[in-house]
């Protein structure tokens, strides 16, 4: 299955469809509900053989490349530390290649999402970790920073 993080594009296709039918079945879609309970062992499964996905609660992959930042060994989720070796593999586990670079690549193969690579994202939520993603991205509790947190004041140009 991750044959198809080589074709962003057509998964880029799939997460913009997925992403018009979500809101027809809000009413469902609640954290921490039956189906929520339902959702996550297939999000867990699907996702997991496509991105080795994480389960953070809070899916940016259309904003990555397609590619999961939680798979970097330093859980960067804002782009490389630095320490990309110039073969273009991890500094921390030199066998494995980088996700950022993994993630610049792909999404330069994104006409609709490849440009949100360089938006700045927030931390991640760690209270949302193991659950649904997409529950949480259709009810809008992925977008909300937990309480304490400051949100970044928006810049001008």
């Amino acid at each position: 299955m991750r044959f198809l993080q080589s074709h962003p594009r057509f998964l880029e296709e799939a997460y913009a469809v997925v992403v018009r039918l979500l809101p027809l079945g809000r009413r469902w879609l609640k954290p921490g509900g039956l189906v929520e309970r339902l959702v996550i062992p297939l999000e867990r499964v699907s996702k997991g053989a496509i991105f080795n996905c994480q389960m953070c609660g809070q899916c940016v992959l259309h904003s990555t490349g397609m590619t999961c930042p939680m798979n970097c060994p330093k859980n960067l989720r804002n782009g490389p530390c630095g320490g990309v070796r110039a073969n273009g593999h991890c500094e921390v586990k030199p066998e494995m290649p980088c996700v950022w670079v993994q993630a610049w690549e792909r999404s330069q193969a994104m006409p609709r999402y490849g440009h949100e690579l360089l938006n700045v994202l927030p931390p991640v939520n760690r209270s949302l970790q193991g659950t649904a993603a997409w529950i949480n991205e259709s009810t809008g509790v992925g977008l909300k920073n937990p309480a304490g947190w400051v949100d970044a004041p928006e810049v001008s140009g």
